[in-house]
């Protein structure tokens, strides 16, 4: 029996790490929320990249005998796609809140 591993395909581990990459950039860029907000959408379509990819190579993969060895894994991103929507979903009521404030000024 032959273990395949998300990392050994290239396309994926770029997706992952860019997508690990833009998570951690756009925890420091709170004070540019615009910016900010584009980097979640961005994260999220890498993510449906990656989930792409996993459903591609796990329906592609060899094997299946009486019990799947396909794992939890590619579940992982849909995992970060619901915490990005949500974050987004925050910074977008935040940006609302901030332009309402400046029309009282």
């Amino acid at each position: 029996m032959e273990w395949v591993y998300a990392f050994n395909f290239l396309e994926t581990t770029i997706a992952i790490s860019v997508s690990i990459v833009f998570a951690f950039i756009s925890i420091f860029l709170y004070k540019n929320r615009k910016l900010q907000f584009v980097l979640g959408r961005l994260n999220i379509l890498i993510n449906f990249f990656a989930i792409g990819f996993f459903v591609y190579s796990a329906l592609n993969l060899p094997g299946e005998m009486e019990i799947s060895e396909k794992g939890i894994g590619g579940l992982i991103p849909l995992v970060s796609i619901v915490f990005l929507a949500l974050a987004n979903k925050a910074i977008k009521k935040d940006e609302d809140l901030v332009k309402s404030v400046d029309r009282f000024r």
